[in-house]
C-alpha cells in the first residue's frame, strides 16, 4: 500500500555572516531578520519553529546590537521555537585544521548549552565540499544525522548508477561513512536548501508552485517524508508561511503539510527509510560532475588568507594550547577564557565564503585584523606559558661554564623527537631605566663588551656551532604583575644552531657563555659541496642552470630530478574556480638560465639563492573585463592573455639541514600582473594510479585521474600540511605551509605535484558581478613549502604505504610548527633542565593536540590512525596525573583506561579511528 506523503516545511535563512556585502552590512539585515522572526513567533502560534542555520554566532552578532532580547531568546529557544548549534560558525572543513574544525563543534556545544537546547544535526548546508572523517567527528558528539548540499551528486530514483555507485546515491537520503566506519543518516539537499522558499499563499500561483516542487522531490526522495526549505541565502522570514500552508493543504487533500523541524523530519525518515539506501564513504567532493562547479579553486583564491590561516590555527593548537599544557602541568592556571576568545576570533574568518577567499575586498580586509587579534592573544598565551616554565627549569648546571651564561629553553611542542635549526635573539647585559642613570652611560655599559669569547653550550658544557650575530641595541621592558613597567638596554644578539633531538612535548636547555678555551673545540664544517650543490647524510642536492633542484635520497639511490620549476598560466576564472584563458601556453622557467648564489655555509645548515626572471603577460586582454560585466559565465569566456608584458622577479631560497630529511624551499617574488596563476612543479618520476594527500584526521588516498563525467581541463584538489606520490619502494612528499591547492598532472616521466603558490583574479564570480581589484594580489608574496624524499626498505614494502612514509609524514607536519624559545636566568628550580611532558609511540598515529578541558580540568591529548590496519598507541602517564579514560572531541570522560600507579598506557585503535585521552590530575 503507498504511503501518503507529508511535506515537511523547515524554515531557515542560511546566513553567510560577509560575503558579497562587508560584515557590518550583513549585520543590519541580520538584526532587522532576528527582530521580525521573533515578532513572528511571538504572534503567530502556528509559526512552529525557525532552524538558525546550526551556528551559534548568529546569537552573538544579535546580540551584540540587541542585549535586551537575550531573555526572549532563551524563552524561544528553551521552548523548541528557534533551533540552535551545533557549530559555532558555518566552516569550510577542508581550509580549516583537524583542530579547528574539532574547536567549531565544541565550542558550538558549549554556547548553545547555555540557551538549553542543541540541534543535534550535522548540518553542512553550503560547504565547499565535506571532510571523510566527518560521521566520525559527529557520531562522537552524539549525532547521527547529517544534512549537505553539495559534494554528492544525485542520479534519481529510476536511474541507474552503473560505475558511480561508490560515490553516488538515487536517493536525495544515503548514509554516510567515515573511514573508520562510523555511519550517519546523510540528507543531500539534492533541490538545494532554497527548494520551500516563498511559498505563494495565492491559490493559483501556489497550484503552479507546488505542482513544479513536488515533482521535483519526488525524482530523489525514497520516503513519504519530503523536505521543503523554506528560506535561502540571507533570506528574510515569510511572516505568511501560516496562510501558505493553510492554502496548500486545501489545494491538496491527500497531501500532509507541516511546519516542521529536523527532529520530527529526520524521526519520521528514519523510520520510513527504504533498505536499499546506498553507502557513500569518505570524502565528498563532487568528483562525478563535469568538475566545472565544485569550487575547489576557493583553496587558491587570495592565498595570503590561507597562509595566514596556517599560521593562525599553528600558533593557537600547536604552540600555545600544549605550551599552556605544560605550564598546567608545572602548577600554572590554564586560560581558558583567552583560548576561547582566540578560537572564536579565528573561527570567524572560517565561515566558507571568508575562509575561501571569495567575497568582496572588504570582507578580507576586516579578515587580516581578526587575523592579527586572535595570533596576539595566542602569542601571548605562549609567551606567559613559557615564562613559567624557564622560571622553574634548573639552570644552576651553567653556572659552571665559562661566565655570564644566559641559558634559554628550546621547546618542541610536536609529537615526536625532533632536531633542526632554531634562530633565538638573546638579550646580554641588560641596564635598567629605573636605576636612573644617563642614557649615553647605559647606552656605553650596553656597547663596551666585546663578543669574540662567546660560545654556545648544551646542558653537559659541550660547546655547540653556532652563528651570532649583533643586533646592537636594544631597548626593552618588562610588565611586572606587581609593579610599574620596566624599561631598559640590552644588548642583543641573533643565534642560530641546530638543536639536536629535542624530546617530543618537551624541552632542551641551552645557554650562551664566555669561554674563549672551548670556542677552541669546534671545528668548521660544512654541507656545501660545490658552488651549486649540497649534502648532508640523508640527502644531497644539485641545483641546475635553470635553478631546478636535482635531490638524491642516499638511503636508496632515488633521484628525482627537474623539481622547483615554475608554471605561469593565464586565468580568466573568478575567486571559485580557476578557468585558463584562450589559446594560452604554460611559461615556465624550465630551461631559462638563473643567477645561483650561495647564501649560508654554516656547521648546522647551507643556502642556496636562486634568481629567476619571468616575463609574463601583464593581464588578461581587454575582452575579459567586459566579459565579467556582462556576467558571461566562466565558462564560456573567449579572453585571452594580453600581448604587454612584465618580468616577474622570484627569488628562491634552498635551505638543508645538517640533520634534516627535507628540502625547504622559501620563494620571494612581487606580482605585478594580473589575471594569472603561479605554480611550483615536482615531477616524481613516479606511475602511480593514486596519492595521498593530508586532510583532515586522515591521509585519503585519491585517484590520479578523473572520472568518465569530469569535462573541466583542471583537476585542482584539497591539501592540508602535505601531498605524497608513493611508488613500491620510494614516495616523494611535497609539504606546505598555507598552500591548500595542488594537482597532480600526468607527464611523460610520471606523476608531476603541482603546488598553487599564487592566484590572481578580479571578480568575486556567482551571482553577479562583484569586482574584486585586491584578489588579484598585488604586491609582495613569500610562500615555503619542502621536499621530503623517501625510501621503503625492502622488509616493509608490502605494508601500507602511509606506514612506510610515515617518517615523511612526521617530517611534513613538524615543518608546519615554529619552535619555542624562551629566555631565562641562572637559577634553581623544580624541573630538570631537559624534559618531556608527555611520551608515547605508535605505528602510523599522528599526534594532534594537547590542551586542557575546561569543564573538567582533565588533560586532553588526541592521535589519529591514518593506515588501514588496527594499531597499539603506547602513552606514558604525565606526573601528576593518575587515571586516564577514553574520551570524544567533546572532552567527556568515557571509560577508564588506567588506574593509579601504571605507569604506561596501551590503547587499541582502529583503523582511522581519532582517539581521544583524559588525563585526571592528582
Amino acid at each position: 500500500m503507498t504511503q501518503s506523503k507529508t511535506v515537511h516545511i523547515i524554515s531557515h535563512t542560511h546566513w553567510d555572516r560577509e560575503w558579497y556585502l562587508p560584515y557590518e552590512k550583513h549585520h543590519v539585515l541580520l538584526i532587522k531578520l532576528m527582530d521580525t522572526l521573533i515578532q513572528t513567533l511571538r504572534k503567530d502560534d502556528g509559526y512552529r519553529s525557525f532552524h538558525l542555520d546550526g551556528q551559534t554566532i548568529i546569537l552573538e552578532d544579535y546580540l551584540q546590537i540587541r542585549p535586551e532580547m537575550k531573555e526572549t531568546l532563551e524563552q524561544l529557544i528553551r521552548g523548541g521555537r528557534i533551533h540552535i548549534g551545533p557549530w559555532y560558525v558555518l566552516q569550510d572543513e577542508f581550509l580549516t585544521s583537524s583542530e579547528a574544525n574539532v574547536r567549531n563543534l565544541l565550542i558550538g556545544h558549549r554556547d548553545a548549552k547555555a540557551y538549553g537546547c542543541i540541534s543535534k544535526l550535522g548540518y553542512f548546508p553550503d560547504s565547499f565540499g565535506n571532510m571523510g572523517q566527518a560521521p566520525q567527528l559527529l557520531r562522537q558528539a552524539d549525532i547521527k544525522n547529517a544534512v549537505f548540499g553539495r559534494g554528492v551528486k544525485p542520479t534519481g530514483f529510476n536511474n541507474e548508477v552503473s560505475e558511480s555507485q561508490a560515490y553516488e546515491s538515487p536517493y536525495s537520503e544515503m548514509f554516510w561513512e567515515a573511514p573508520d566506519g562510523s555511519k550517519v543518516l546523510g540528507i543531500l539537499f539534492a533541490n538545494w536548501y532554497s527548494n520551500g522558499n516563498e511559498i505563494p499563499v495565492n491559490p493559483e500561483a501556489a497550484s503552479k508552485y507546488w505542482d513544479k516542487k513536488l515533482a521535483e522531490v519526488s525524482q530523489y526522495a525514497s520516503t513519504p517524508h519530503w523536505l521543503f526549505m523554506n528560506g535561502c541565502d540571507h533570506q528574510p522570514v515569510q511572516t505568511d508561511l501560516t496562510d501558505a500552508i493553510g492554502t496548500a493543504e486545501k489545494l491538496y487533500p491527500d497531501i500532509r503539510f507541516i511546519h516542521s523541524n529536523f527532529e520530527d523530519y529526520l524521526s519520521e525518515v528514519n523510520r520510513t527509510i527504504p533498505g536499499d539506501l546506498s553507502v557513500i564513504r569518505g570524502e565528498l567532493r563532487s568528483q562525478h560532475t563535469d568538475g566545472w562547479s565544485t569550487l575547489v579553486n576557493t583553496a587558491s583564491s587570495r592565498v595570503y588568507i590561507k597562509q595566514r590561516n596556517q599560521e593562525g590555527q599553528t600558533l593557537l593548537e600547536k604552540v600555545a594550547e600544549p605550551l599552556a599544557a605544560f605550564a598546567y602541568q608545572a602548577g600554572c592556571p590554564y586560560p581558558h577564557h583567552l583560548f576561547t576568545y582566540a578560537w572564536k576570533t579565528l573561527m570567524q574568518n572560517h565561515p566558507h565564503d571568508s575562509i575561501c577567499g571569495c567575497s568582496v575586498d572588504e570582507v578580507h580586509v576586516e579578515m587580516m585584523t581578526r587575523f592579527e587579534k586572535s595570533k596576539h592573544v595566542a602569542e601571548s598565551i605562549a609567551h606567559d606559558s613559557l615564562t613559567w616554565l624557564a622560571e622553574r627549569v634548573d639552570t644552576s648546571v651553567f653556572s659552571g661554564y665559562g661566565k655570564e651564561a644566559t641559558p634559554f629553553l628550546v621547546t618542541n611542542t610536536t609529537g615526536w623527537e625532533r632536531s633542526g635549526t632554531v634562530t633565538v635573539q638573546l638579550e646580554l647585559n641588560r641596564v635598567y631605566f629605573r636605576d636612573g642613570r644617563d642614557f649615553r652611560d647605559m647606552r656605553q655599559d650596553v656597547k663596551q663588551k666585546s663578543l669574540d669569547d662567546v660560545v654556545l653550550v648544551d646542558v653537559g658544557g659541550k660547546p655547540i656551532p653556532f652563528g651570532l650575530e649583533d643586533m646592537g641595541i636594544h631597548f626593552g621592558y618588562d610588565l611586572p604583575d606587581d609593579k610599574f613597567r620596566q624599561p631598559y638596554f640590552a644588548r642583543a644578539v641573533r643565534v642560530t644552531f641546530e638543536a639536536a633531538n629535542v624530546p617530543a612535548l618537551g624541552y632542551k636547555t641551552y645557554a650562551l657563555t664566555r669561554d674563549a678555551s672551548l670556542k677552541l673545540l669546534l671545528s668548521p664544517t660544512s654541507l656545501i659541496v660545490s658552488k651549486h650543490a649540497m649534502e648532508n647524510e640523508y640527502l644531497s642536492v644539485q641545483i641546475a642552470e635553470d635553478g631546478s633542484l636535482t635531490v638524491t635520497e642516499k638511503l636508496e639511490g632515488t633521484v628525482y630530478k627537474g623539481l622547483g620549476v615554475y608554471e605561469n598560466t593565464g586565468d580568466i576564472g573568478n575567486e571559485y574556480m580557476y578557468r585558463q584563458a584562450c589559446g594560452d601556453t604554460a611559461v615556465t622557467t624550465r630551461g631559462i638560465p638563473a643567477s645561483i648564489r650561495i647564501q649560508e655555509d654554516t656547521p648546522y645548515r647551507a643556502s642556496i639563492v636562486i634568481v629567476h626572471e619571468l616575463e609574463i603577460p601583464a593581464s588578461a586582454e581587454e575582452l575579459l573585463e567586459m566579459e565579467r560585466k556582462e556576467l558571461v559565465w566562466f565558462t564560456g569566456r573567449k579572453s585571452a592573455r594580453s600581448d604587454a608584458k612584465i618580468i616577474l622577479k622570484i627569488t628562491t631560497v634552498v635551505s638543508l639541514d645538517k640533520n634534516g630529511k627535507r628540502v625547504d624551499i622559501a620563494s620571494t617574488f612581487n606580482n605585478q600582473a594580473k589575471d594569472h596563476r603561479l605554480r611550483m612543479l615536482f615531477p616524481t618520476g613516479l606511475e602511480a594510479e593514486t596519492h595521498f594527500a593530508d586532510s583532515v584526521f586522515e591521509v585519503p588516498e585519491r585517484s590520479n585521474t578523473t572520472t568518465v563525467e569530469w569535462k573541466n581541463p583542471s583537476n585542482c584538489q584539497h591539501q592540508q600540511a602535505f601531498v605524497t606520490v608513493a611508488g613500491a619502494r620510494q614516495g616523494l612528499t611535497i609539504a606546505n605551509r598555507g598552500l591548500n591547492e595542488y594537482e597532480i598532472v600526468r607527464e611523460d616521466s610520471g606523476q608531476t605535484i603541482a603546488v598553487t603558490l599564487l592566484r590572481a583574479v578580479g571578480e568575486l564570480g556567482d551571482w553577479g558581478y562583484f569586482p574584486t581589484p585586491e584578489a588579484q594580489c598585488l604586491g609582495e608574496h613569500t610562500v615555503h613549502l619542502s621536499v621530503i624524499p623517501y625510501a621503503v626498505p625492502v622488509e616493509t614494502a608490502e605494508e601500507d604505504p602511509l606506514v612506510h612514509g610515515s617518517g615523511a609524514i612526521q617530517a611534513a607536519h613538524q615543518y608546519q610548527i615554529p619552535w619555542s624559545v624562551r629566555q631565562t636566568e641562572v637559577h634553581h628550580g623544580e624541573l630538570p633542565p631537559t624534559n618531556a611532558f608527555g611520551g608515547w609511540e605508535g605505528q602510523a598515529m599522528v599526534f594532534s593536540a594537547m590542551k586542557v578541558s575546561e569543564e573538567t580540568g582533565d588533560m586532553i591529548a588526541r592521535w589519529y590512525n591514518i593506515s588501514a590496519q588496527e594499531r597499539v598507541l603506547k602513552i606514558d602517564l604525565p606526573e601528576k596525573f593518575h587515571n586516564a579514560y577514553k574520551s570524544d572531541i567533546l572532552e567527556r570522560r568515557l571509560d577508564c583506561l588506567q588506574q593509579e600507579g601504571a605507569e604506561r598506557l596501551s590503547v587499541s585503535v582502529r583503523p582511522a579511528e581519532i582517539v581521544t585521552i583524559s588525563f585526571e590530575q592528582l
